[in-house]
């Protein structure tokens, strides 16, 4: 006889393997301690070479990424880009697209898709027979939007569809769920002579998500973000073509205020036309411990730009690092 979603879902829960990453790795692919109350906690995974490298402190940092962090990072954009990326998290691969629509002095529109590949189980029953297999995916996607409300002002919006899919192949029956979420954010620069640039935004906000019934609905992983980045180098050398952006960032859960996570991150920028770029970044955990560092470089070539990026620290519960992930854009 077929198992239903919530059979399946329960037989999956007790005869998981404790190595497989989805389960084990919680603790060290997110920055502050997992949820046990909470649903879609892939949502707080980072997307793009830049916000990795820089340790997730990219709310007040511009640019063609900002679809996947801060949408209001976008309002400035120039020129159409289309991205990829490619991202090897200890708890599955993700693949993204994003194409970045530039119709100044209106604003910036963005269309962007995630795939999450959480990977693939053999299900067995109670007396450990194999019945089949499944395959845990999710999928992201964004519509963004982006203007300058104000010279020194900028603001955005993302409206997400998110759905986490298990998938069966045997004696089982496939389960979904989706949801939907909203992200907005701000991004200033309200001094003159003075390079700082301020981000604020709330992310992940939208109904609970329900796999099997309502009982079982989780509510989505909403947060708060606020940032300030200061530009640093311009106290040492007169050289406007070289740049050093050091960033502070704290998150905290919306639905739970007073346990902030902290992230720094820095950016060095060098050349005019052609830029190279050299990026670092640290976060700390819910708890105040210390979650590790990431790095990475970057390259703005003519019509392209190119990104990689490295988490240094470990998973906890092996000694497995995180492999790289790589951003690709091309403008047009």
């Amino acid at each position: 006889m077929a198992l239903c979603g919530q059979e399946l879902m329960a037989l999956q829960a007790s005869k998981v393997d404790p190595a497989w990453p989805w389960v084990a790795t919680a603790s060290g692919i997110f920055s502050g301690e997992p949820s046990s109350t909470e649903g879609a906690l892939t949502l707080l995974l980072p997307t793009g070479a830049q916000g990795v490298a820089m340790g997730r402190a990219v709310t007040a940092t511009p640019g063609p990424e900002s679809v996947f962090w801060n949408p209001a990072g976008l309002a400035r954009l120039e020129k159409d880009q289309f991205s990829v990326f490619r991202g090897h998290h200890l708890a599955g691969d993700a693949t993204a697209f994003s194409l970045v629509l530039a119709w100044q002095p209106v604003g910036v529109l963005g269309v962007s898709y995630q795939l999450l590949d959480l990977g693939t189980q053999e299900l067995r029953d109670y007396e450990g027979n194999t019945i089949g297999s499944v395959s845990f995916r999710d999928h992201l996607a964004i519509v963004s939007f982006a203007t300058q409300v104000l010279p020194k002002l900028d603001t955005g919006l993302n409206f997400k569809v998110f759905q986490e899919k298990i998938t069966c192949r045997g004696a089982c029956s496939s389960v979904a769920g989706t949801s939907y979420a909203l992200d907005a954010g701000v991004l200033a620069t309200p001094l003159e002579s003075i390079p700082l640039r301020i981000g604020v935004m709330v992310v992940h906000v939208g109904p609970n998500l329900q796999l099997i019934n309502i009982e079982q609905a989780d509510p989505l992983p909403t947060r708060l973000r606020a940032a300030v980045s200061y530009e640093v180098l311009r106290h040492f050398v007169e050289r406007p073509e070289i740049q050093l952006w050091v960033t502070g960032e704290l998150e905290d859960r919306w639905r739970e205020l007073g346990s902030p996570i902290l992230y720094l991150g820095g950016e060095f920028t060098a050349g005019e036309g052609e830029l190279f770029f050299v990026r670092a970044g640290y976060g700390q955990q819910q708890s105040g411990g210390a979650a590790g560092a990431s790095v990475g470089l970057g390259l703005h070539y003519d019509r392209f730009d190119m990104g990689v990026a490295k988490r240094l620290s470990g998973n906890t519960l092996s000694s497995e690092t995180e492999p790289v992930h790589i951003s690709f854009g091309v403008s047009f």
